[in-house]
């Protein structure tokens, strides 16, 4: 692997600071060591996109600093080839990706093997702890109609394991996100909902063991990819030994420095990594009996009008 192409604590800097929670609630006792991979096959968004050279991506700097304050060492790449590698040195592996990470694809960085797409996913049902964000529900997806749901059975390895598969987004907007498990570690204090504004994903193929955090209220949503009942945004899930948690939110940067945002990140990180324990019971029936409702078909475009022949 290329020196360039795997990054170190030490390259972050102290820019994010200000932006961080001001007390360690999730201190890390022993310090955990956390993988964060970035690499894009599909569409690479801003919040992860390197300008030049070593220099990491937005998302990555606040990542790296939030993990120098609260106890985690986090490593950043876009690598796919560190999964041939030892992951046994990592606690947890932090996901914000798109499209088949086995292709280069669009950012043209070395792609994992299948082999290491295995090797990640043994290490997970090991007991290693696993995080996505965002587009991480945008990752090897399901073979099927994108608008329709598949059955466990037909999820892709990598899907299962997650929870949850994105389908589609709308534009960007305020949504109401309800708390359906207040006490779970980082959300004492966020209240019965919140408003957030983000890139909204729509997500299906929810596995039936979730815990459901946070649930996105489609009411009064703009676009057809929410014309759905109520679904899950952020869950937990027991992926055999290992503890696997994922967030919608994450897409805009302001997101990345928001709060309420670094809060709920910072205790799924700490409850992913073993630093504190919570006893997962699946919800998602209760919480969101509507969660297996598509959006309705995509619209097709009026063809443009035909100018008269002179």
């Amino acid at each position: 692997m290329k020196r360039r192409d795997f990054l170190q604590v030490a390259a972050a800097t102290a820019w994010a600071a200000a932006a961080l929670p001001a007390a360690s609630a999730f201190a890390a006792a022993p310090r955990r060591k956390v993988l964060f991979f970035t690499k894009s096959a599909g569409f690479q968004h801003s919040a992860i996109a390197r300008k030049e050279g070593d220099d990491l991506g937005f998302a990555e700097k606040t990542l790296i600093e939030l993990g120098k304050q609260h106890g985690y060492d986090v490593t950043a790449t876009k690598d796919g080839s560190v999964f041939d590698g030892d992951l046994g040195q990592y606690d947890a592996f932090f996901f914000y990706t798109t499209g088949d990470l086995t292709q280069a694809g669009t950012d043209k960085n070395p792609p994992m093997s299948n082999a290491g797409k295995q090797k990640l996913i043994d290490a997970v049902a090991g007991g290693k702890g696993f995080l996505a964000s965002h587009c991480g529900s945008d990752t090897f997806h399901s073979p099927g109609e994108r608008r329709e749901e598949q059955k466990p059975d037909q999820y892709d390895p990598y899907i299962a394991m997650l929870g949850g598969e994105f389908i589609s987004h709308g534009p960007q907007q305020k949504s109401r996100q309800v708390v359906k498990s207040p006490t779970f570690p980082g959300l004492t204090g966020v209240g019965e909902s919140f408003e957030m504004h983000e890139e909204w994903y729509s997500l299906k193929n929810f596995a039936a063991d979730l815990h459901v955090i946070l649930l996105n209220d489609t009411q009064g949503m703009t676009g057809e990819d929410y014309e759905r009942p109520p679904f899950p945004s952020t869950w937990a899930r027991n992926h055999q030994n290992g503890r696997v948690f994922y967030t919608s939110m994450g897409h805009r940067e302001d997101v990345w420095t928001n709060p309420t945002f670094q809060q709920i990140l910072l205790g799924g990180l700490a409850w992913a990594t073993g630093n504190v324990d919570f006893k997962l019971t699946p919800n998602l029936e209760e919480t969101a009996p509507g969660a297996r409702v598509m959006p309705p078909p995509k619209k097709a475009k009026p063809a443009p009008a035909k100018k008269p022949a002179k």
